[in-house]
């Protein structure tokens, strides 16, 4: 008999009996990456209940997150921001060997999802995708979406992604944050031009209603795929920009409510600037998203056909540049070689599974090489 894993989880939540971690020592960052640790298996089952109990009622009620900031950035006409090296890509996962096949329609990516968190007794929503990995565990998302740059932590609580969110579901289940890699530069200075953050996540949770008991959904990679990862690439090239929008606009129309994936495409433009949140080399492109979005991922050379393609930006910032009281402007760090190293960091690390045959959860498997 087929099992259902599409939640959210109705009826009781299996107990869980909670195993010691035994957790891979990363190898020591580059001086430019900040690291910060999410959620342990002993805290797994607390995540899974604050999200999952009374029918995912909190996924419903998290309120759109965004990065405040005094005035709508600014387009600053000359120059661009610069590159610290070379070009550089890396695949996407199933996208190794490049195809030339194309689609007219838009097919929307597998990867991207939505963000949820707590800070203090607020719940709020991001978007974010996955991406290329050795152990296909990696979340990209914005940087004020994983660190808690408001409050007194390092980092938010109850972090969790769900691929392929829609109307409070998650068919490819849910995904507990495990360690959180970012610019230093943001975690110390509130930079937002390094406002990136790369996530790895325990495998999938999700749940057997026939039998009443979590299971364990595999690495998220094997799920839903992974984008490929662009820096040091040229301004001015077209992309297509994935997040899931919830915030109205400033004139209280609320065209978006965060249930469903919404796309954006266009070329981008830079430098954008925004004194605020230290923002002097930001890319910016044309799009009427709004808060909720931010995390979403700019996809550079994205096949409808393949549904994959370069992550090379995620929202960040966003605004009404003519004063219609619409918003009309996203904009992105700009990823360059110091991104490429934050990403590095957090590509080779494992994260494992957190339920057992049982349904207990407990971290269980060990890496494979």
């Amino acid at each position: 008999m087929k099992k259902r894993v599409l939640l959210p989880l109705s009826g009781a939540i299996a107990a869980a009996g909670l195993a010691a971690a035994s957790l891979t020592v990363p190898a020591q960052a580059a001086p430019t990456t900040a690291t910060a640790k999410l959620a342990s298996p002993s805290e797994a089952t607390k995540i899974v209940k604050f999200w999952l109990t009374g029918g995912g009622a909190k996924l419903k009620a998290a309120d759109p997150y965004g990065l405040e900031h005094k005035v709508v950035p600014k387009h600053v006409s000359t120059g661009a921001p610069a590159a610290d090296g070379k070009p550089g890509i890396v695949p996407a996962i199933g996208d190794e060997k490049k195809t030339a096949a194309k689609s007219k329609n838009v097919n929307l990516p597998k990867t991207v999802g939505r963000v949820f968190f707590s800070i203090g007794d607020g719940v709020y929503s991001c978007s974010a995708s996955s991406i290329q990995s050795q152990y296909r565990n990696l979340v990209a998302t914005a940087g004020h979406c994983v660190y808690d740059i408001d409050g007194n932590g390092q980092v938010v609580d109850d972090w969790v992604f769900i691929p392929g969110y829609y109307d409070g579901k998650a068919p490819w289940g849910i995904y507990i944050g495990k360690q959180a890699f970012t610019h230093y530069d943001f975690d110390v200075y509130e930079d937002a031009d390094r406002d990136y953050s790369f996530v790895t996540v325990y495998n999938g949770i999700g749940y057997d209603e026939i039998n009443d008991k979590l299971v364990d959904l595999g690495p998220l990679g094997n799920k839903v795929g992974g984008q490929g990862l662009a820096y040091n690439q040229k301004i001015g090239q077209p992309v297509f920009v994935f997040g899931y929008p919830a915030a109205p606009h400033d004139d209280g129309n609320y065209v978006w409510t965060g249930e469903k994936l919404k796309w954006c495409y266009g070329k981008t433009f830079g430098p954008v600037s925004e004194a605020s949140v230290k923002v002097e080399e930001q890319i910016g492109l044309k799009c009427a998203m709004t808060g909720g979005s931010s995390g979403g991922p700019w996809i550079l050379k994205y096949s409808s056909a393949r549904r994959l393609g370069y992550i090379n930006g995620v929202t960040s910032l966003g605004g009404d540049t003519d004063n219609n009281n619409r918003s009309d402007l996203i904009t992105s760090a700009y990823f360059d070689g110091e991104t490429y190293g934050v990403y590095k960091a957090a590509y080779p690390l494992w994260s494992g599974s957190l339920v057992r045959a049982d349904g207990t959860i407990g971290l269980t498997e060990v890496p494979s090489h």
